[in-house]
């Protein structure tokens, strides 16, 4: 009886992931990614550090990035069908726009799970799960800061190297997406996880001033750090990953065109080419509100 209900619970779960998984119906309705991500991510969190504990940080991001690339994979090559399908360069821009938003959704579901689970979980276990993220922060701030430091620079300085920071994850986005098809997904989801520890560690860091404070009595006082500690890193950072999605759409459109023999259509290389362009641009923005837009606001 017992084992007849776990396999109707199974059955009915699947079902569901599979009605959101749908690329078709998830175009009209992005916002459902922004589920899929979020519980994605709460079970390669868990089975991560239950499995192998000792690299429970690349896992995670592996589970993640396996359970959303069958979706990915055929949203893409719906993508570059379209491309030879419509002849309008705005029907078809269009259409991608509807893909940009399913995927940040499904970014934000990732970092909303984790920035959650990195304050709620015990320490160790946070620590463990996000080692190689708190790496990759402490190395991109001393990259960061100390290149303008040392070339004694300002504001300019600090666009300068953040700049060409974000302009080399861009480039991994597109040579990932053309090699791997949906590959660009990998980038996409580290970056995920690494913006979901430095924002959860924010967080930790101000409840702990406010809890000293004032005991943390308030919830209101949880709710404005949450916001305070998302917001701080979003401002500027839906730019930056929009124009990765964008990026990594460019490098999988072109990537399923040489796969299909389509190369040679001037739609897909003119329509690549206009995202990778709309990309940088979206860079260019990012970099500047982080720069200069971010800093006075927090």
């Amino acid at each position: 009886m017992g084992g007849n209900i776990y396999k109707l619970m199974g059955f009915y779960l699947s079902m569901v992931l599979e009605s959101l998984a749908n690329p078709f119906k998830v175009k009209k309705k992005p916002w459902e990614m922004f589920a899929l991500g979020a519980f994605y991510s709460v079970i390669a969190f868990f089975l991560s550090y239950w499995v192998f504990r000792e690299v429970s940080g690349m896992l995670m991001v592996f589970l993640i990035v396996m359970a959303t690339l069958p979706t990915l994979y055929v949203t893409i090559k719906n993508e570059e069908e379209l491309d030879l399908q419509y002849g309008g360069q705005w029907r078809i821009m269009k259409e991608h726009s509807q893909v940009i938003f399913f995927l940040l959704f499904l970014f934000l579901g990732i970092l909303s799970s984790l920035s959650f689970l990195y304050v709620v979980m015990p320490n160790e276990m946070v620590s463990s799960v996000f080692s190689f993220q708190l790496s990759a922060i402490e190395d991109v701030n001393e990259k960061v800061v100390g290149g303008a430091v040392t070339g004694m620079a300002t504001g300019l300085g600090l666009f300068k190297n953040i700049f060409f920071n974000n302009l080399r994850v861009l480039f991994f986005c597109i040579v990932f997406a053309f090699i791997y098809g949906a590959g660009a997904i990998f980038i996409l989801t580290w970056n995920a996880t690494v913006i979901a520890a430095a924002v959860g560690s924010l967080m930790k860091t101000e409840l702990a001033k406010v809890a000293s404070l004032v005991g943390l009595s308030s919830v209101s006082s949880y709710f404005g750090i949450a916001t305070f500690g998302f917001m701080r890193y979003m401002i500027h950072g839906i730019f930056e990953v929009a124009a990765y999605f964008v990026a990594g759409l460019a490098g999988s459109i072109i990537s399923v065109a040489v796969i299909k023999h389509n190369l040679k259509e001037d739609r897909v290389i003119w329509d690549a080419t206009e995202l990778i362009a709309l990309s940088l641009a979206l860079l260019i923005l990012g970099t500047f509100v982080e720069v200069y837009v971010t800093p006075a606001l927090f």
